[in-house]
């Protein structure tokens, strides 16, 4: 039956669904609202997101993922349960095989927990992918080729740096600095340098239209509101992408760092591989501009962003899915 098979990729920022034969069919944010007094669950996905913040006291606004990782075992079943009801519609009679993505560096307790909670919300059937593999066929790139291929994948809580041969990774790393991570250091910034205090989502927009990680010629500016930390009252800000890059440029550093020490422990073959076509970069942090020149300016390697990197992973672990069905 066609349809009944899914890629989920279970990110800390968002979740993606991907059905056979018919791409991806839900982006949405992985936030759960619900009620402290009576445990009910007020809103998932998108209107969730809007609420981040916003709450009165009793309704609070979560993220179930921390880091690539499961912190609320019942929370994410929930979610999970409501995605891929929405993404199936109800029509379904058979249960789906699913195939979710997971961080290289998980353990198998972390493992076993995306796997029963993907069982409890439905599944006939659970394949685990880890991050890199499904963001390499994503990309486009053929996994199952003798040859080298670096793949680094920015997400949200997790960043994921691997080399791939022969559908493997012969080398990954899993770091714990990405986009919020960007998010964090732009709010700091904005504390000690403007006395300014602004939200997550303020910092996030701020990300997405001025963040850079290498300075262009022409720099670009963005008014930015938030409360004042000495008076306490709503000020605007206009601040420009060269202190983007100086708010960015410690995080980006540590992730180009990480990915220079997979270089170095490349076997050689694929090293020289690697030299030849380049570093393919995916994920949601892939789109923080300059991030190519700054990691060709420090490792010499030709860098390029996947064509989609928002969706990669999730088509990739939806391929995965079409790929285990040949058998």
């Amino acid at each position: 039956m066609q349809g009944t098979d899914i890629g989920i990729d279970l990110g800390t920022a968002s979740v993606l669904v991907y059905i056979r034969g018919k791409g991806v069919v839900l982006k949405e944010p992985s936030v759960v609202a619900f009620d402290k007094d009576t445990n009910k669950i007020k809103a998932i996905g998108e209107d969730a997101k809007l609420m981040l913040g916003r709450t009165p006291g009793n309704i609070v606004a979560v993220r179930p993922l921390r880091q690539g990782v499961i912190s609320d075992y019942k929370v994410t079943e929930k979610m999970m349960s409501y995605f891929i009801q929405k993404a199936m519609g109800r029509r379904t009679f058979r249960k789906p095989r699913i195939a979710v993505c997971v961080p290289s560096g998980v353990t198998e307790v972390e493992r076993k927990a995306v796997e029963d909670a993907t069982y409890q919300a439905g599944a006939r059937d659970v394949s685990i992918i880890e991050e890199p593999l499904a963001a390499a066929i994503g990309a486009g790139i053929d996994i199952a080729k003798p040859c080298g291929n670096m793949i680094v994948d920015i997400g949200g809580g997790t960043s994921d740096i691997a080399v791939i041969s022969l559908g493997g990774a012969v080398v990954s790393k899993s770091i714990k600095i990405a986009g919020d991570d960007f998010n964090e250091a732009i709010v700091k910034y904005m504390r000690m340098k403007h006395n300014l205090l602004i939200g997550e989502p303020t910092a996030e927009d701020m990300k997405i239209k001025i963040g850079t990680a290498y300075n262009g010629p022409e720099p670009d500016y963005m008014d930015v509101r938030g409360r004042n930390l000495v008076t306490g009252l709503p000020k605007t800000v206009n601040v420009s992408s060269v202190e983007m890059e100086e708010a960015l440029r410690a995080t980006v550093g540590m992730i180009v760092d990480e990915i220079h020490a997979v270089l170095e422990i490349t076997p050689p073959e694929l090293a020289a591989d690697i030299a030849d076509r380049g570093i393919v970069l995916t994920g949601g942090g892939a789109l923080l501009r300059g991030l190519e020149e700054i990691i060709y300016e420090k490792t010499g390697i030709t860098t390029m962003t996947a064509e989609d990197p928002l969706t990669a992973v999730a088509i990739g672990t939806g391929k995965y899915v079409e790929f285990l069905a040949g058998f």
